[in-house]
Order: C-alpha cells, then structure tokens, then sequence
C-alpha cells in the first residue's frame, strides 16, 4: 500500500501545481511545439526576428524576475533588444573567451582543487560540482584564483536561485544581497571593461546574474545529469574509463535528453507569418525545450539556442569543460545510483562515490533507493505549497510589469 502511495501521489501532486500555475499565472501562450505550432516549426519560429521581445509584455516575465532577483532588469537573458543589450552581450563574450589550451588548464586545475576535497560516500552530484563552476566563473571574471569567501557566497546564491527555480523552497534574498554586496566592493578589481551604459549596482547585478547565477547553476545542472546517466549505467562507466574520448557523445545525449531549459519565453514584437498560422504581434511564445527534444531527431535538437535569437554565450565553452571534469571525476571515483533521475532533478543527484576501482557497497544503495522515494513525497507537497506561494508574490510585487510601466528601456 505504501509502495503504490509513493508511486503515484507526486506525479499527481506536480500535475496539481502546474495546473495551479497555469491558473494563478493568467498568461495566454503559444506553446511550442502544441496544437497551433508543431515541431516542424520550432526551429522557424524560435529563429525568426519578430520574436525578438525578451520580457515586456508578458506575465511570465513578474515570474522570472521574481526568481532571478536581484537585477533581473539588467540580466543578458531578459534585456530587450537595443544598444545597452548589444553592450552587455559583447562584455561577456570578451569575459568568456580563452584559447582552448587555456580554457582545458583552468578547468583541470579547478577541478582537481575541488575534487581533492570531497570524500567518498552519498553526496548529491549537483552539490558537488557547485564549487567547481563557481571558482571557474569566478576566474573568468577576476582574473585570479577564487578565495574562499566568495566561493562560498557564490554557491550559497547559486543554490537558493535554483532552489526557487524548483519550487523546493521560498527564495533567500539576504543570502543573495551577500553576493551582490561583495561584487560591489570588487567592481574596481575586475580587469575587462564592463558595460558603461549600467550604473555600478548594475554591473554587480549583471556580473551576478550572467556568471554566478546562470553560469554556475546551468553547469551544475548539466554535469548533474551528465554523471547520473553514467552512474546508472555501468557498462558505458567501464567503456569510458578505457575510452575518456566517448563523453563527447555521452554530454550530447545528456543535454538531448535533460534540458537545461524547460520553457524558453518570448514575445513577438511583429506578425510571424507559418504556412497555416499568422502569429500576432504581442503573443508570448513559450518554447518547450524537454517536448522539442522528444520529438525531434537527433540531428535537429538544439541545446543551446539558435543562433538567430541569442544562443547561449557559453556554447563553446561549456562542452569542452564539461568534458575535463567529468574526466577528473572518473579519474578519483567510480559512481552508482539507484534514484530517479528525471530533467528537473530536483533530487540533486543523488550518488555513492566509491575510489577508483573500489567494490561499491549495496547497503547505501538500497537506502538511497528508498530515500529518494520518500523524499520524493513530501518534496511534492513542499513545491506544491512554495510554488504557490511564490507565483502569487510574483504576481502582487510585479517586477517586471512595475519597471516598465515606469518608462524604463
């Protein structure tokens, strides 16, 4: 009887608060692909220049900025088209860009200082690849080794923006001001020119928002899911540890088959004209990363944007790093898991580290099946409540809607 509860009361739970989204929200959509634009048309439409408008006008936006405070106004996601995106764009591509060499030496050393520090055991793998991308980004942009001070206030920001992000809990705005008090001290310290157009609050908030909040938690993510698809497959753990070259295939399929990003909005800012189908200007567009990749072929999936509307800036650095530390973690540990593993992974990632070429022990396994299951439970209930809770204050301290009501760009 337990076991049948624990079976179906969270997908109930998660349809109930995504039911519960879509009514407190009150934000008519086009959904893509769905029952007005299909898969076919994905790519077309997401890449077409009328859907161009990142935040204004839409609903969806209170939310997002609600999640992404503070300085959601000035992150490169949700700047409007215009001269002071354009700048904005072209710091963090100069912030971003390192030769290959120098890119794979950063990451390696990065990796190696933080690995060096983690035990084996239960750990949750998105908890442990924080540290690694917040020093990394933290490089990129100082020039210099992370201190531990701002490692950790990078990663305790980190956590509780993605942890809003999954509704596991309500969002911690003095932990995140930590961070933007300190990257305001450390302004005069960055050594690339930052954009002159932002006030020296804002800088700090894009600093914030570009590196340390999308940066680190979108890489956490990624090598999350990457290390539990290797985790829960023991054949392709001992091929890699012959062949380290295969994880390129495996992070291609990793980013196929959990995207980072669920829904992608936009608005249109001028008729997008389909074969069968005149979308208006002004309609918010949502486009469904996780429906998009289970349709397409393979050849079609885009894991980091069009190049038409804003790829991601970090495409080309992404995977090569990705690759490097999953290299040191197979290098130290093998890896096993036996808890869901679902693109959300609000669970962490939960794995048994064990040395490298250690017999892993079944007790801990057993226990982190049945834990997970349980946790599984009562984290339902919590993204229930929270996720409510958090969609209504969005909706009464309106952000977004306020800022541009205000006559600002």
């Amino acid at each position: 009887m337990i076991g049948e509860v624990l079976g179906w009361l969270p997908g109930r739970v998660v349809a109930l608060r995504m039911r519960i989204f879509a009514l407190v929200n009150g934000q008519d959509a086009v959904t893509i692909p769905g029952p007005q634009v299909g898969v076919a048309d994905f790519r077309r439409v997401y890449a077409d220049p009328a859907a161009n408008g990142r935040s204004r006008g839409a609903a969806l936006s209170d939310l997002f900025w609600y999640w992404l405070s503070p300085g959601a106004q000035v992150h490169q996601e949700h700047l409007e088209a215009g001269p002071r995106y354009d700048e904005v764009a072209k710091c963090t591509r100069h912030i971003l860009i390192r030769s290959k060499k120098d890119s794979e030496e950063l990451t390696r050393r990065v990796a190696a200082h933080v690995l060096d520090g983690v035990r084996p055991g239960l750990v949750r793998l998105r908890d442990e690849m924080m540290p690694i991308w917040a020093e990394l980004y933290y490089e990129l942009v100082f020039d210099e080794p992370c201190p531990p001070e701002a490692r950790e206030l990078i990663v305790a920001h980190a956590d509780d923006v993605v942890s809003a992000l999954k509704c596991v809990r309500p969002r911690n705005m003095r932990r995140r001001a930590r961070l933007t008090k300190y990257l305001q001290r450390r302004l005069a310290d960055v050594p690339h020119p930052l954009p002159e157009s932002l006030t020296p609050e804002e800088q700090a908030y894009y600093l914030q928002g570009t590196f340390f909040t999308t940066a680190v938690v979108q890489m956490s993510e990624a090598m999350a899911h990457l290390l539990m698809i290797i985790a829960q497959d023991e054949e392709l753990q001992q091929r890699l540890a012959g062949h380290p070259e295969d994880i390129d295939r495996v992070i291609d399929d990793g980013l196929r088959a959990y995207p980072l990003f669920g829904i992608a909005h936009r608005i249109t800012t001028a008729d997008i004209e389909l074969a069968d189908l005149t979308i208006p200007a002004g309609t918010v567009l949502c486009f469904s990363y996780p429906d998009f990749a289970a349709q397409a072929t393979k050849e079609e999936f885009i894991p980091f944007g069009v190049a038409q509307n804003r790829a991601c800036p970090a495409r080309g650095l992404a995977p090569p790093t990705m690759r490097i530390v999953a290299q040191e973690v197979l290098r130290r540990f093998d890896l096993a898991s036996t808890a869901g593993h679902t693109r959300s992974i609000p669970n962490r990632g939960p794995a048994l580290l064990t040395p490298r070429g250690a017999r892993p022990r079944r007790a801990p396994l057993v226990w982190m099946a049945v834990r997970d299951r349980w946790e599984d439970v009562w984290r339902s209930f919590a993204q229930l409540v929270f996720g409510t809770y958090m969609v209504l204050d969005a909706r009464k301290k309106a952000l977004c809607s306020t800022y541009f009501a205000g006559g600002n760009r």
